[in-house]
């Protein structure tokens, strides 16, 4: 499927201004989605995955979230000082706002009818999906080894915030992986279950963090070709019926 790409910027209710990389596919598109980064920015990777859902036929935006602090920031994979400081300045209102921004500029995107929109994030991204989710009337959110969703060293977490969930989620968890352990997995499926809402979890006993990044030495080749249907099947069920 033939895409088109291009930059925009966004107004956020806050008064910034974000800059937000997006793809276009060709005809109708079957859904929106927001595509939310890793901690190394809206680089060529993340620019990458939201063409490939756009040429899956979504119309896919990913917003640039350190705007505040690092417009146009896009890291190394090999040192994470910097995408860190610029994560460590982010606020989950902040976050919220630039949420907003991207949700609405979807549902404006399109005459007629507003598109039923998803979101799909990677590690801190993957938090950021959780927030949508209680956020905008998000039609499901996937997300990948979510960062931050229990406590961590970075923030509180938003345990006590899934209560607000609107959206089905589903997690994606990497067995091996030395930041989100399995008692973090546990917080965050218990909570899920604790406040009824609607979920699926997979967890890829031999993959890492970052396990869906090609570009990254902890890529794992099984889990992310596993990973990437189920993802699609996902938002076809709930984005495309909305």
């Amino acid at each position: 499927m033939a895409i088109t790409k291009e930059f925009v910027n966004l107004s956020v209710d806050d008064g910034t201004s974000m800059r937000a990389y997006v793809a276009r596919p060709e005809g109708k598109p079957k859904a929106g989605l927001m595509v939310f980064q890793e901690i190394w920015g809206v680089n060529a990777h993340i620019r990458d995955v939201t063409e490939r859902f756009a040429g899956e036929g979504y119309l896919a935006i990913a917003p640039e979230l350190f705007h505040r602090t690092g417009a146009g920031y896009e890291g190394g994979y090999s040192d994470m000082n910097e995408g860190i400081g610029h994560m460590s300045k982010m606020t989950d209102p902040g976050c919220a706002a630039d949420i907003r921004a991207a949700f609405d500029w979807l549902q404006n995107a399109s005459a007629g009818k507003k598109l039923a929109s998803g979101a799909v994030g990677y590690c801190m991204g993957g938090r950021a999906v959780a927030l949508a989710s209680m956020t905008v009337p998000l039609a499901c959110g996937v997300s990948y080894y979510g960062g931050g969703i229990a406590p961590s060293p970075f923030n509180p977490g938003l345990l006590d915030r899934l209560k607000e969930v609107q959206a089905p989620l589903l997690f994606f968890w990497g067995g091996l992986d030395g930041f989100i352990k399995p008692e973090h997995v546990k917080m965050v499926t218990d909570g899920m279950r604790s406040a009824n809402k609607p979920f699926a979890s997979v967890d890829f006993s031999d993959a890492d963090h970052g396990f869906f990044c090609n570009e990254r030495a902890s890529y794992n080749p099984n889990a992310a070709t596993c990973a990437w249907p189920l993802t699609l099947a996902y938002l076809k069920n709930h984005a495309q019926k909305s």
